[in-house]
């Protein structure tokens, strides 16, 4: 997973794969826990044409405010550049795995 900020931020999410972004703070207990949940799902979908990233919130405030993201963890999945899932939250790894699966159905057969 590669950290990204306000800067790039715009850059990034135009992509043409699924964007799934980690809002996170060092000092969020639950966004640890969830940000080894993620790179274990960044490791299951490498090679799906889905980008994994991570954004500290108290870093990166100008995104965080244009997402309204008031509550972390917060795991944002985009698609051409649209918000299609977000997850608020600790939640089970299956969970978020449901959700990409139902993003990334029409374009991989599984």
């Amino acid at each position: 997973m590669l950290e990204i900020n306000d800067m790039n931020f715009d850059e990034i999410k135009e992509g043409e794969s699924i964007i799934i972004i980690d809002f996170w703070a060092p000092w969020c207990g639950p966004c640890r826990v969830m940000g080894g949940l993620m790179e274990e799902l960044a490791a299951r979908y490498h090679g799906d044409d889905i980008d994994f990233y991570k954004m500290n919130v108290d870093d990166n405030p100008i995104t965080t405010n244009n997402y309204s993201i008031r509550s972390i963890p917060t795991i944002m999945i985009l698609k051409n550049g649209e918000i299609v899932e977000q997850i608020t939250g600790l939640v089970p790894v299956k969970d978020i795995s449901d959700k990409i699966d139902r993003v990334i159905k029409p374009t991989l057969d599984r």
